[in-house]
């Protein structure tokens, strides 16, 4: 069974990107810093003053969209695309309702209920979510000003289809905004396709550099929390990157 389709990973990915700081982290000497990752995916990464009129964008393994909700704030138009149906349907229900109640491990079988809303300066109007599988996209997808895949390509069995695909999917001075943990697992990736050299971010220059510039590269933190107790605590690779024009 795909674990994304599970009850426990939308409930887990719903406090990750809804969740109040207090409600994920229960320890004051806790990792804060990493924290709302998928709010500083956007705001850290993107370059605001860059933006055309009307500028779109496209968020690539948007999870339950929280991300995508973010890029309202800057762009008319927002398409979020995830493989998992569950997490696309939670999106799109957030959408319309901007409220949707889950459960948050607590420990053992306890748990507490909870409710994923999306802050009311977020257009939820300007976001539509689609079912979709990052290496094989349909061809009329069209292009965008901004393209931003949080943590997707070290999640893919072919992540090389993937970056293949963005220089088409990214207009002329257009902005990508990628982050990666560089966990490449054997269970979601085929070793040989890993980074051959074993740098991640290598890896990603030279096959994005022919088509981008570099603009931005940062490290970032980011929490999962699995229940009261216990955590994942990550850092990943931030990059912007400018299409050439």
């Amino acid at each position: 069974m795909n674990i994304y389709e599970t009850e426990r990973l939308l409930h887990e990915y719903l406090l990750f990107h809804f969740a109040t700081p207090e409600e994920i982290l229960p320890w004051p000497d806790g990792p804060r810093s990493a924290l709302n990752f998928p709010i500083r995916t956007v705001h850290d990464l993107l370059s605001q003053e860059t933006l055309p009129p009307h500028p779109t964008a496209l968020d690539l393994g948007c999870a339950v969209g929280r991300s995508s909700f973010e890029l309202t704030a800057f762009c008319t138009s927002v398409v979020g695309i995830d493989f998992s149906q569950s997490f696309i349907e939670a999106a799109s229900h957030l959408a319309q309702t901007r409220s949707l109640p889950y459960r948050r491990h607590e420990e053992a079988s306890r748990y507490t209920d909870a409710l994923a809303t999306v802050p009311a300066y977020l257009r939820t109007q300007s976001a539509h979510f689609e079912q979709g599988d990052a290496m094989h996209l349909c061809s009329d997808l069209g292009s965008f000003d901004v393209v931003h895949a949080a943590n997707l390509l070290c999640r893919l069995p072919d992540p090389l289809l993937c970056l293949q695909r963005l220089p088409d999917l990214v207009n002329p001075g257009g902005q990508l905004l990628l982050t990666t943990p560089c966990t490449w697992l054997e269970e979601f990736t085929p070793r040989d396709a890993w980074p051959a050299n074993g740098s991640t971010f290598d890896w990603l220059e030279h096959h994005l550099s022919p088509h981008f510039t570099l603009e931005q590269r940062l490290d970032m933190p980011f929490l999962i929390r699995e229940h009261a107790r216990k955590f994942q605590w990550s850092v990943a690779l931030g990059t912007r990157w400018r299409r050439h024009t």
